[in-house]
């Protein structure tokens, strides 16, 4: 039976999100469904590293604890989950999942998982069907850097979820879908909304842009911050949907934290390209004519959202390694930091061409006076001398990680063989690692199929 209105409350904005929230949003006020975001695009890389040395890692292990901690809700309360925390391993999640409810006596659990979006194995197929997966900043094919490949996922959207949900489960575990699918599907499928109709697809989506970074739309992250109440008790956001596209964007009732015009249009603009075209799987969002109302504390309406058909691409989100990366800090002190910190960064530069050390780039920025702004002279004291500290951080990178270890055996000796006035070195002796490049592709939807399966205790 179609419902009319539906609460989805965000539990994680990200993978390392506060690990309470999931759990208080849920049992602080009442939620049909709980959806949470882990993967950002470098996500899929470490848990690709992570299957690597262990074949039952791969996705976000602590997701199994939010579920042992919402099982009441979902047994007794009819809550479903949906999530991407299966990463590049969601049959592992799933087993993992099954095993906690089993141990904690829930056996009517079903969990329904989505893949099929790691075309890694597969990419030599695609490339020979003469898929290139051309980069869409450079034009370049992949395959000028197929040997140097950690990850390549198809971005899916709220279609394979909702074929989820359609099979009865109480938890959808799926790899790499957009963050606002994970929004729009349960309400597709509550709702029973076409997905031809572009205005309801963008409503859908925006809906799930706006609650896709957890506490960032209720106060965190904030401009005007100091107006926020209890941050220390944030209240993650809600979104009450309704079956004609209006959507209402709240919190949960005691919590900390504020849901206003403001915070709403600020998480609006986080992430976008051009506001008139938001392009997702599901279809195209037209962010400009959104309308916003605050409807009563920590209660802000969203409406009038129009869209326009999906294309006939997925996006790919591929991840390689793109050489060597070393980091350091030192810190100067008063008189003559600024000078004392330039100058070490120098004689470190000068040592390192004295050893014929092959480095791509060697930066350096002086914390305190222009991390953000390379320009001295914006400094609020125009008196250099006067600087009680600065915190000298140096940067390099190389195609060679031994180059880059033995430019990191040279830091640790400027204390004694450099400018005077060092009073802080953080780290020990830095070691090179890796640097992860984003590779951004378009595959055509006909050339690749999720897969849905169901499992119940």
């Amino acid at each position: 039976m179609l419902r009319n209105t539906i609460r989805i409350a965000s539990g994680q904005g990200f993978w390392g999100d506060l690990p309470n929230a999931p759990a208080e949003q849920v049992k602080n006020g009442s939620a049909d469904y709980l959806v949470m975001d882990y993967l950002a695009e470098v996500t899929m890389s470490i848990m690709q590293k992570q299957r690597l040395r262990n074949p039952a890692f791969g996705y976000a292990r602590d997701f199994v604890d939010v579920i042992k901690e919402v099982l009441p809700e979902i047994s007794q309360s009819g809550l479903t989950v949906i999530s991407n925390a299966g990463g590049v391993n969601p049959m592992a999640c799933k087993d993992a999942i099954m095993q906690a409810a089993r141990e904690g006596g829930y056996d009517t659990l079903k969990v329904a998982v989505v893949h099929g979006d790691d075309i890694l194995p597969e990419l030599d197929t695609y490339l020979g069907k003469g898929h290139e997966l051309f980069n869409m900043e450079t034009g370049d094919s992949i395959q000028t850097i197929k040997d140097q490949l950690l990850s390549a996922n198809v971005y899916f959207g709220a279609k394979p979820i909702v074929q989820a949900l359609e099979t009865g489960a109480d938890i959808v575990i799926t790899g790499r879908v957009t963050d606002t699918g994970l929004t729009l599907a349960p309400m597709i499928y509550e709702f029973g909304w076409d997905m031809l109709d572009a205005d309801l697809m963008a409503t859908g989506t925006i809906a799930g842009h706006i609650i896709e970074c957890g506490g960032q739309v209720s106060g965190g992250n904030f401009t005007d911050w100091e107006s926020v109440p209890h941050l220390e008790s944030i209240g993650f956001p809600v979104i009450e949907a309704h079956a004609d596209g209006t959507f209402y964007v709240t919190k949960q009732p005691g919590t900390g934290g504020l849901v206003s015009e403001m915070t709403v249009k600020e998480q609006l603009l986080y992430e976008i390209g051009d506001p008139g075209s938001y392009i997702t799987p599901d279809g195209i969002a037209d962010f400009t004519t959104i309308q916003l109302s605050q409807e009563g504390p920590n209660r802000v309406k969203v409406s009038g959202i129009k869209g326009r058909p999906a294309t006939d691409t997925y996006k790919i989100s591929a991840s390689f390694t793109d050489g060597y990366k070393l980091f350091s800090t030192l810190v100067y002190c008063w008189p003559d930091a600024v000078k004392k910190a330039q100058y070490a960064a120098d004689l470190l530069k000068k040592r390192s061409d004295r050893l014929g050390l092959k480095l791509d780039e060697f930066r350096f920025e002086l914390i305190g006076l222009n991390a953000c702004d390379e320009h001295p002279v914006s400094h609020p004291n125009p008196n250099l001398t006067d600087i009680p500290e600065i915190q000298l951080r140096i940067a390099a990178k190389s195609s060679s990680r031994e180059d880059l270890n033995r430019l990191g055996k040279e830091v640790a000796p400027l204390i004694l063989t450099g400018p005077s006035g060092v009073t802080g070195f953080a780290g020990g002796r830095p070691k090179a690692s890796e640097i992860v490049a984003y590779w951004p592709a378009l595959l055509e939807k006909s050339a690749v199929q999720p897969i849905v399966e169901f499992f119940h205790l």
